[in-house]
């Protein structure tokens, strides 16, 4: 009787070691398509949609932990859902890439008429602020809004450098974003050095 329950015990062990080692191919079959998947996506995903990757790729590292304890059912049984996020973050690549690409025919466009804009802009209260310093009293500045102005041009005269140089090296979007708040930067001093919009 004894002998026997060791027996039947002997076995299920066996059938259970053997039924994990029969679903171990599956498993790492399973892994390997898992990760070739990825690959073709990562580098766009680090791009357009690295949160989504960084899902993934946590996903992926607890079945690669499941795999390494021998717990093949548990990878074959995850992989599915494994594949359906890797789809959607390829979706989320797509979309990624499509709004980005709309965002950087917005830059273009923008930036047209911002490279002759700003640096008219900059030019003019630079003119200004000369006309200003010579005077000892002006009608209607305050002495305090000329200097901050100074500092103000010296900001706007920096940040219009760094978006020229972004966009020639094929940041235009960032490029963009700098020149419009050049930009605002320059109408705010055009209100207060009281230079007339033309």
């Amino acid at each position: 009787m004894r002998i026997s329950t060791l027996l039947l015990s002997l076995c299920a062990a066996t059938l259970l070691v053997a039924g994990c080692a029969k679903n171990q191919t599956p498993a790492r079959k399973a892994m390997e398509g898992i990760e070739e998947s990825l690959k073709d996506v990562r580098a766009d995903a680090e791009r357009y949609a690295p949160d989504g990757l960084k899902g993934v790729e946590a996903q992926l590292a607890r079945l690669k932990t499941s795999y390494e304890a021998k717990e093949y059912d548990d990878v074959v049984a995850g992989t599915p859902q494994l594949e359906k996020a890797v789809d959607s973050l390829r979706d989320a690549v797509a979309l990624g890439r499509k709004h980005a690409q709309q965002a950087l025919a917005v830059a273009k466009t923008e930036w047209e008429s911002l490279s002759v804009e700003v640096p008219k802009m900059v030019e003019t209260i630079d003119a200004r602020v000369k006309e200003l310093d010579k005077k000892k009293f002006f009608r209607g500045v305050k002495k305090e809004d000329l200097e901050g102005a100074r500092t103000t041009l010296d900001s706007m005269k920096t940040m219009w450098a760094e978006a020229s140089d972004e966009f020639k090296s094929g940041k235009q979007v960032a490029a963009a974003d700098k020149a419009k708040s050049v930009k605002s930067m320059g109408d705010e001093l055009y209100d207060k050095l009281e230079i007339n919009k033309t």
